[in-house]
């Protein structure tokens, strides 16, 4: 094992935000993994993947596993659906990118977000009205109990609205080393009702999109919309978009008749937390080192050297005025590390 100490974490979060981590370990294999974690001083290791849903608030003192396990394969297929295997380390745009490459319809939708395949089922990842949780099929996880390997079915995974078991009955027990999705081989499927899908499409004069299509569309929406990490540091939506009860929405409608609104099962109604954050005054706005984006307000941006603890406190910032001015809680979507 290459085993590295006193780490910068600088380059391996989204953010940029530079903490240091007391060992760290890039995992290629599962074996090795499970080598690892097999090793009493190593019992309660910070699993890495893209670190592109993260907020790091502190130097970690403990062992840091980079997840490297690669390889992409199709495990079966039928006429109409193809059973393919990616591996916890493959970049989450690139799989997408390669299922397109083969006409494997179901995820062009989830273009352009940013990290690992092994992060995505634990997130639920999902935009432009679709979720990884459609496609999904099985994934294999290794479970930190008994350091043996399992299978987990959709059912299993208990996927909601960037929900799922890996988030909170089973945080932390299981680490997810490769995922199984079920995906189209004909007759796509096209999601391109939700956001601005169809205007990309109506501007480049293009009637009958197939999926490459509607992938180039949502890839030119996120570019045009959302901050490079490598120009500007984030982690793209830092709030979750709030669900709420029909009849807050009356009560705000009378107020802000404009607000933006969609309808969900049991009479509830999930808002857009990017406009409840415009409208409490924050897009564009920056306080040293971190602010809200210009274009978006839901994505909080480093314009230099903050830390973990400025970017929460101005996020914490974000959640009272909403409250205040809309008796709405936003939570956060990343993961904060404290």
């Amino acid at each position: 094992m290459n085993l590295k100490e006193n780490i910068s974490l600088k380059e391996l979060n989204s953010f940029g935000i530079d903490v240091k981590a007391s060992n760290y370990l890039y995992v290629q294999t599962i074996d090795t993994l499970k080598e690892v974690l097999d090793q009493d001083r190593f019992k309660d290791p910070f699993i890495l993947s893209g670190g592109s849903n993260l907020l790091l608030m502190n130097d970690l003192d403990r062992l840091v596993i980079h997840m490297g396990l690669k390889g992409i394969e199709v495990l079966d297929e039928t006429n109409d659906e193809v059973f393919v295997k990616a591996m916890a380390g493959e970049v989450w745009h690139e799989f997408v990118l390669w299922c397109i490459e083969h006409h494997y319809g179901g995820l062009e939708n989830l273009s352009l977000i940013p990290g690992y395949v092994g992060s995505a089922p634990i997130q639920n990842i999902g935009a432009y009205g679709v979720e990884q949780g459609a496609c999904f099929n099985s994934c294999e996880v290794l479970d930190r109990e008994t350091n043996e390997l399992v299978t987990l079915s959709k059912k299993d995974c208990e996927f909601g609205y960037r929900d799922s078991i890996f988030k909170s009955k089973h945080k932390n027990r299981y680490i997810i080393t490769s995922v199984i999705y079920k995906l189209q081989k004909n007759n796509h499927k096209l999601h391109i009702d939700y956001g601005a899908i169809q205007t990309v499409l109506k501007v480049k004069g293009i009637k009958n999109p197939n999926i490459k299509d509607v992938s180039e569309a949502v890839i030119q929406i996120r570019s045009e919309k959302l901050p490079n990490p490598k120009e500007l540091g984030n982690s793209g939506s830092f709030f979750k978009n709030p669900i709420i009860d029909k009849d807050l929405l009356d009560t705000l409608q009378k107020t802000y008749p404009e607000i933006p609104h969609y309808t969900q099962e049991n009479n509830q109604v999930k808002l857009a937390a990017g406009w409840l954050i415009e409208k409490a005054g924050f897009k564009g706005q920056r306080k040293g080192n971190v602010g809200s984006h210009h274009k978006q307000a839901l994505v909080l941006v480093n314009h230099g050297n903050a830390t973990g603890k400025e970017v929460y406190e101005f996020a914490m910032e974000i959640i009272k005025k909403v409250q205040e001015q809309f008796a709405i809680t936003l939570e956060p979507e990343v993961r904060i590390i404290k």
